[in-house]
């Protein structure tokens, strides 16, 4: 990527931040933005801090193979905005269109959709694989066999 890309790309996600934080500061139902700060940094540490070191142990730990690391990156950040609504799930407050949905159900149907694309995914990389591997034994094997003298 040159230079000039790198700049151009710095300087719109600067605006989109500033244009981001004017929306922020300016919304009349934020009494408090030291609140907001507040819960940004606390994701940030959160996030920073816990979330993202524990995925990297875990899949530099205890999962091989890269389809399986993408998976757990992609459950993690599922749980990650599902969790809330699934653990609130039945604290509507008296208004059940607060939380309307089968959150529960949701997260696992989404998971479950997940992991079966990334098995599929999985199982036609070892079928890509297989048959790369055969080609090769197929040509070594043709190349050791003896050939019939023409003369």
């Amino acid at each position: 990527m040159t230079a000039a890309v790198r700049a151009l790309l710095m300087a719109a996600g600067l605006a989109l931040t500033g244009y981001g934080l004017y929306g922020l500061l300016g919304d009349a139902y934020i009494t408090d933005p030291v609140d907001v700060l507040v819960w940004g940094l606390g994701g940030l540490v959160l996030h920073d801090g816990l979330w993202v070191p524990l995925l990297c142990v875990l899949g530099a730990f205890l999962v091989r193979g890269p389809v399986l690391r993408g998976w757990l990156v992609v459950a993690a950040a599922v749980t990650a905005v599902g969790l809330p609504a699934v653990l609130r799930a039945d604290d509507d407050g008296g208004n059940p269109s607060v939380l309307p949905l089968p959150y529960l159900r949701n997260w696992l149907l989404v998971l479950a959709a997940t992991a079966g694309l990334a098995l599929l995914v999985a199982l036609v990389g070892r079928w890509r694989r297989r048959d790369r591997g055969a080609g090769r034994r197929d040509r070594a094997v043709r190349a050791r066999a003896p050939r019939e003298d023409r003369s």
